[in-house]
């Protein structure tokens, strides 16, 4: 019977959840969670001079907007130093690890010698066989013995078999001679001891992998199942980084990205199912899996983004999508919606979500329902009320006071109008997108006019046409 999967993700606290770091917290979420298995969040957080909390709560931030949560407590990797310690211990005592006591100075002396001699500079101790009865009463750190002829195989569901000579492998420091463990040890030490069965990272830690390899079999752990993921480039093929916008996964937040968008946009980024494009969280951990993954670097893509976006935005549920404005509107540092306008957004979603890529676009289009009169129009929207100072709309709102506040009696009375004043529909709908939403881009004039309601479309009419020709413009 084989083993639950546990995946990890393992950030560490320096900055914000970088892209690239949310995308492989996602690979491990999908995989876990489409396994029923669990995945665990980790904190590297042993580097306290660049190791912030303020760090760690914005990367804690960026996956719960992501909606990636995880099983039990975060860990602390320092707060396991003592645990990382015993391990090295243990390898020394089992004469699987030795004590060092070369200088600085003399491993520089060593390497400035074998780069003289065009020798490699791999480090090679003279105290690995040592008598432990010579040792001098002197600092010293505590270094793995590795392997010294043979190969080790990196067997990586990615990458392939990837091979490395043991020639090529040092005697690793597991201890410091301050007496801290090192992050290669921390690792796999904090690996072992959480139960993870699946390593699922950046491939820019592929040749890691030999290195803790040595830490596991000295133990005698089972070693993980390894997948190296390539790393995200930007649209010109180089390392994604701030030339080409935004790195943060909050940013996109803060930019009015849907979480559900960026969870299936960074999902496509390096892994595929077919040809599919757009699809859902239950379709994605359904199809999840490591050989979909595929060797070359995945470049990052807004139109892409933003395709994507848009059509979750489309089948978001209306309740869904008010809540998530509300938060994308906090994020981006903007003013708060009432409730009575989170009401009347949520009643007019219908008519909002279609062809809108993020929630700004939304929010424009939903201008007509959040503002309140008078009504200030824009620029385009002014010019179409210049023309129609003759007093069209004064004379079509007779028409619409006792006219059924349906869409088909609506849509008959404006076409009757129109028709009477010896013209087409279209041509009325720049005035009244204008006086109904000040704005020249809108739903469609009949949708505003149902959900503003009988008295509000009058009283907007009125006020446009009571003005006409001279209606102060927005600045």
């Amino acid at each position: 019977m084989s083993k639950p999967v546990v995946t990890r993700f393992a950030p560490s606290p320096t900055g914000y959840l970088h892209i690239g770091g949310a995308r492989t917290a996602l690979f491990n979420w999908l995989y876990a969670r489409g396994r029923s298995g669990k995945f665990l969040l980790r904190i590297e957080d042993t580097d306290r001079a660049r190791s912030t909390p303020e760090a760690t709560a914005a990367i804690l931030k960026g996956l719960s907007w992501l909606g990636l949560d995880h099983d039990g407590e975060v860990v602390s990797q320092f707060d396991g130093a003592d645990r990382h310690a015993e391990v090295a211990h243990q390898l020394l005592a089992a004469g699987k690890a030795y004590k060092c006591f070369a200088t600085q100075d003399e491993i520089a002396a060593f390497r400035d010698t074998a780069r003289a001699e065009g020798k490699s500079t791999l480090f090679r101790s003279p105290w690995r066989d040592s008598d432990p009865a010579s040792h001098p009463d002197a600092p010293y750190v505590i270094r793995i013995k590795a392997p010294q002829d043979g190969a080790t195989v990196i067997r990586d569901q990615v990458q392939g078999d990837v091979t490395i000579r043991n020639d090529q492998l040092d005697d690793m420091v597991l201890l410091r001679g301050d007496g801290t463990p090192v992050y290669m040890l921390a690792v796999v030490v904090d690996d072992h001891d959480m139960g993870v069965t699946h390593v699922i990272r950046g491939d820019d830690h592929l040749n890691n992998a030999a290195r803790q390899m040595m830490i596991y079999d000295a133990m005698g752990w089972d070693v993980p199942v390894w997948a190296h993921i390539p790393l995200i480039h930007g649209p010109d093929g180089k390392k994604l980084s701030k030339r080409h916008g935004a790195l943060g996964a909050q940013e996109y937040q803060a930019m009015g990205y849907p979480a559900a968008g960026m969870r299936n946009y960074l999902a496509r980024l390096g892994w595929s199912h077919g040809d599919d494009e757009f699809f859902t969280d239950r379709q994605a951990l359904e199809w999840f899996d490591l050989d979909g993954i595929g060797k070359s670097p995945a470049r990052f893509d807004l139109k892409k983004l933003e395709n994507l976006s848009g059509q979750h935005i489309a089948v978001m549920a209306n309740a869904a999508l008010r809540q998530e404005i509300v938060a994308y509107l906090a994020a981006a540092g903007l003013p708060a919606l009432t409730l009575t306008q989170e009401t009347d957004l949520e009643r007019a979603m219908y008519c909002l979500k279609d062809r809108a890529r993020t929630f700004p676009e939304l929010l424009e289009k939903a201008h007509f329902v959040l503002t309140s009169r008078p009504i200030l129009p824009d620029e385009k929207a002014a010019k179409a009320l210049g023309s129609v100072s003759d007093g069209i709309l004064s004379e079509l709102t007779p028409q619409l006071q006792n006219a059924s506040w349906t869409r088909e009696v609506l849509e008959d009375t404006l076409n009757d109008f129109a028709e009477s004043r010896g013209t087409k529909f279209g041509k009325l709908a720049g005035p009244l997108r204008a006086a109904l939403a000040g704005r020249a881009v809108t739903p469609s004039v009949f949708d505003m006019m149902l959900i503003l309601g009988r008295q509000e479309t009058l009283d907007r009419l009125d006020d446009a046409s009571g003005r006409s020709g001279g209606f102060p413009a927005e600045t």
